[in-house]
């Protein structure tokens, strides 16, 4: 027996869960992508909204490309804040950060998608790009049906509190300890 899209209830006989994708080990965004791409394999549509990962180019953009339309990538911060050469200045990154948060706050109340990610959000609270409160207000506002993953390292402790779920990615061991620099295809 073969079927070309598995069903899911529709999103208003669904309960949506916040989701916490953080840790010092990688793979939160992974993870998310993951999530991604099973929802799809029900007839969902996806939003994924990039709150730092604004100027590198990832391998995950191009496979995204072919899961459109019912994924949709929208990269709105402005790089890495703070690290890797970061020349901006705070207020150009707090400002992309409060655009994207209200962005995400306009796409979760179109009715389009069925999940969101709302990628790095975690580290825009944690270096302060954003302030927790207004996270928490998002997440008061979220449509029952709607499901949300944040990720990012450092999730603020209100913010794991209002979650449905949260996993915790811990770092064991990584290849950098090893002087082997960061893969195509692995780590980007």
């Amino acid at each position: 027996m073969s079927e070309s899209i598995l069903v899911s209830p529709p999103r208003d006989k669904r309960r949506g869960l916040v989701i916490v994708n953080t840790g010092d080990g990688k793979g939160k965004t992974t993870a998310a992508l993951g999530t991604a791409l099973r929802a799809v394999g029900y007839g969902w549509h996806v939003l994924i909204l990039q709150f730092i990962k604004g100027t590198w180019k990832y391998g995950e953009m191009e496979a995204i490309k072919r899961l459109e339309p019912e994924v949709e990538l929208v990269r709105m911060g402005k790089g890495f804040y703070k690290i890797l050469n970061d020349n901006l200045p705070e207020e150009v990154h707090k400002e992309a950060a409060r655009e994207a948060l209200a962005f995400a706050r306009e796409q979760m109340h179109s009715g389009k998608y069925d999940l969101i990610i709302l990628d790095e959000i975690n580290v825009a609270l944690q270096t302060g790009l954003l302030d927790v409160k207004d996270v928490l207000t998002l997440l008061d506002e979220r449509p029952a049906g709607l499901h949300l993953i944040l990720t990012g390292r450092g999730a603020p402790p209100e913010i794991v509190e209002r979650a449905d779920m949260v996993t915790e990615m811990r770092e064991v061991k990584h290849p950098y300890q090893q002087g082997i620099k960061a893969q195509r295809g692995i780590d980007y």
